[in-house]
């Protein structure tokens, strides 16, 4: 057995939450105790919630499961050039959930799908640069539903402020913008991520309400 498919039969069995000996796993697979502690080391050093030691066995904490997913090589490479994304792109939680996710992938990955002369190289634009540091309580915001008060200065210069109920965040290939309901201005407010000064989050929640929602913006750009 390949040790790349070694590697996903154990993830499998671990899935059960119960405490495996190694020995036992040894034996299941046919390789030998010290193969399996190899192995495991390899499962652990990915990120995955693996807990136990030589001697005692091993258990997986609380796993996130996927039901099995079949990817042919283009949806390969459009995952993997998702998590280069997110590397680059996104605030410091993505990018360390987007590394950890490509190490388990990389993990269990037939050999073949892991020259790293086809990985893609992805460089973040100034604006990208600029915009990272707010990415993070924006993200926050947005799955709270908590109002963000923003200092903002416009791409002709000008000083604002808002009060913002956020709606959605996007990337257009070179900046971020968020969309918003501002409660001072009474209307919705599209906002450049690198343009923003300061965007301090409060603990002042809000329920969706009818005409100042991400749907009804986008209702009123198509227009009756």
């Amino acid at each position: 057995m390949a040790r790349n498919d070694r590697l996903f039969d154990l993830i499998q069995i671990l899935r059960d939450g119960q405490l495996h000996r190694a020995q036992d796993l040894g034996a299941r697979l046919g390789v030998s105790t010290r193969t399996i502690w190899r192995d495991m080391a390899t499962l652990i050093d990915s990120g995955l919630p693996i807990e136990g030691e030589r001697g005692v066995g091993y258990v997986m904490k609380s796993p996130v499961s996927l039901p099995p997913l079949a990817l042919n090589r283009d949806e390969f490479e459009a995952l993997r050039l998702g998590l280069a994304l997110a590397s680059s792109l996104s605030d410091r939680d993505a990018a360390r959930g987007a590394a950890s996710l490509r190490a388990k992938i990389n993990a269990v990955s037939p050999a073949g799908l892991q020259d790293p002369g086809v990985e893609s190289l992805v460089f973040a634009s100034p604006e990208a640069e600029r915009a990272a540091r707010h990415l993070a309580p924006i993200r926050r915001a947005l799955r709270d539903h908590l109002v963000i008060e923003i200092d903002y200065t416009s791409i002709w210069g000008d000083p604002r402020s808002h009060i913002l109920r956020p709606l959605h965040l996007s990337y257009w290939g070179r900046v971020w913008t968020l969309l918003g309901w501002c409660e001072k201005d009474g209307n919705f407010r599209l906002l450049r991520v690198d343009l923003i000064r300061s965007a301090e989050v409060t603990q002042r929640g809000f329920l969706p309400e009818a005409g100042k929602t991400a749907e009804d913006y986008l209702a009123r750009l198509d227009g009756p």
